[in-house]
């Protein structure tokens, strides 16, 4: 499996999901959240930002089933979904990641026909991974 390559901005969200913790970085003056993590707010142009937790509850704004996979490595797990989620709590932070059957399941473990645009979901952490599952 691939992980995560963090760079200094995106390091803490990383390091929060490692703790099954989903924050999202803020702007320390002006409160505007903002993903993907970036030094400068795009609101107020401050170099200030702090980590908020969110509720880890959205819906699916897109998502795709790679045929073939797109990666070698991935073949075993086909078909497998990616899935963008946009949160509950701020509708313009959006998320990428898998919908699973449960916290820890593979990627295959959900039938790619169950998935609709707007279905509510709520993240679930694997090994350091944002997930989702239906809510």
């Amino acid at each position: 499996m691939l992980t995560p390559v963090t760079d200094p901005d995106g390091a803490p969200f990383w390091r929060y999901a490692a703790q099954g913790e989903l924050r999202v970085q803020a702007c320390a003056d002006c409160g505007e959240p903002r993903f993907p993590p970036r030094p400068c707010c795009p609101h107020c142009q401050s170099f200030e930002s702090e980590w908020r937790p969110v509720s880890g509850h959205g819906r699916v704004w897109s998502y795709v089933v790679p045929h073939p996979p797109l990666l070698a490595d991935y073949a075993a797990q086909a078909p497998y979904n990616v899935v963008v989620v946009e949160l509950t709590d701020h509708p313009r932070i959006r998320l990428v990641g898998n919908l699973v059957s449960s916290a820890g399941a593979p990627l295959n473990s959900l039938d790619p026909g169950r998935i609709r645009i707007g279905a509510r979901v709520h993240v679930v952490f694997s090994g350091g991974l944002v997930q989702w599952v239906l809510s």
